[in-house]
């Protein structure tokens, strides 16, 4: 396996048992045309019952993020603020639903973005529409404990296998955020986890990290071709009433804008909402801007993340979330997809043609998906590595040491 983790965060909402004061001012915002989703106010978990087994006892994080018996925090409970809902107040997924392609391909057009999952062979779209308002999907693909998590204020899709110390757990959104980001909480212990890193930051759990899964957002149309007989998050069927489709947060990716209660510095090298791909090796951290990594109708990076090397695809024909107030009138900022370029122990290096990659010591064709669709290594597929497609704040918080390479 390629040593590749990813460290961030991202979004969330509000507690309505506390309200943290900030530690530094909050800087003018370009506030969202809905500054949250609709909420469900009766979705606040209540008390802390007894832990499952294999889980440490001990107080909830959703009540006092300062209990003297938790340990050291690893960011400061002051920055931890809230957001709006209460917990479960933008609620997650529990026992999400799915449908064929040809179903879904009835509401989602093909350049709308979906988070996309492929444990095994078994191969899920999550739509953004849907992910828009719950944000977290706790889901089993191919026998995997996973959740699938998206934050709208960073534009970020991160997917977790959820268990803690090999113990089963499902996540919900803890209703606060931190630099903007989402702030989980588990159900077994009720500590809070960054969305970016998947790491427990307050609470009994505190230092624990979740392990990634590669999960890139791609458009609808890319997803139907590599896999016609894929899995699709249903929409009929989460056991809420939401306007899919629309996008609350209607302006919010502008490169000119700030982010939503933000509290920090942005680092100096870009615009706070500047578009990027970020990816981290165990060693070191490299983000590209949008700018850097497409052209035309296509494009690939040959580069590395350390001594890691990887190639970036990146295609045209993904509609921006939060562009328009509709998902599918968004702008035109593609797919992108982070791999390994090795396979069987050759090392290739790729170009793009059309909308279609090429490696240059085989000819063989390859599609967005990281998959060879003709040519000697057909029927060969890359090994997919985590990545993110997020703000620059973001990225830049909690990666404070990264390279970032600009067109």
């Amino acid at each position: 396996m390629t040593a590749i983790v990813v460290v961030l965060a991202a979004c969330g909402g509000e507690s309505s048992r506390e309200d943290p004061t900030p530690t530094t001012a909050a800087p003018t915002t370009a506030t969202p045309t809905t500054t949250v989703p609709p909420t469900d106010e009766e979705s606040d978990p209540g008390g802390l019952g007894p832990s499952p087994d294999g889980f440490p006892e001990g107080e909830s994080a959703l009540d006092d993020m300062t209990a003297s018996s938790f340990p050291d925090p690893l960011v400061p409970p002051g920055e931890i603020i809230s957001g709006g809902p209460p917990p479960d107040g933008i609620p997650p997924l529990d026992a999400p639903s799915f449908v064929g392609v040809e179903t879904a391909d009835i509401w989602l057009k093909d350049a709308e973005p979906v988070v996309v999952l492929d444990i095994d062979g078994d191969a899920r779209a999550y739509p953004v529409q849907i992910l828009m308002w719950h944000e977290i999907v706790n889901d089993t693909v191919s026998g995997v404990p996973v959740s699938v998590t998206y934050c709208p204020l960073c534009n970020s899709a991160m997917t977790y296998v959820r268990e803690v110390d090999g113990h089963e757990t499902t996540f919900g959104t803890s209703g606060r955020l931190f630099a903007s980001a989402l702030v989980m909480y588990d159900r077994a212990t009720e500590s809070l986890w960054t969305h970016f890193d998947g790491r427990a930051v307050v609470g009994v759990l505190t230092g624990h990290q979740l392990e990634p899964v590669a999960s890139p957002l791609l458009a609808w149309a890319d997803f139907k071709a590599a896999h016609p007989e894929g899995q699709v998050l249903d929409r009929e069927t989460t056991g809420h009433s939401r306007p899919y489709g629309n996008n609350p947060y209607g302006g919010y990716d502008n490169p000119e804008g700030f982010p939503f209660l933000f509290r920090g510095d942005v680092d100096a090298r870009s615009t706070a909402m500047q578009r990027v791909v970020g990816v981290r090796s165990e060693e070191a951290a490299r983000a590209w801007t949008l700018e850097a990594i497409s052209d035309g109708e296509a494009a690939a990076t040959n580069s590395e993340v350390g001594e890691v090397p990887v190639v970036i695809f990146w295609k045209s024909g993904q509609n921006s979330a939060l562009d328009s107030g509709d998902i599918d009138e968004g702008r035109d900022v593609g797919s992108v997809g982070v791999f390994s370029p090795t396979v069987d122990g050759q090392d290739l290096t790729f170009v793009a043609e059309g909308d279609t990659f090429v490696d240059e010591q085989t000819n063989s064709i390859w599609d967005i998906a990281g998959r060879a669709t003709a040519g000697e290594l057909e029927g060969s597929a890359l090994e997919r590595i985590p990545h993110l497609d997020t703000f620059w704040f973001a990225w830049s918080t909690y990666a404070h040491e990264t390279d970032l390479i600009e067109a």
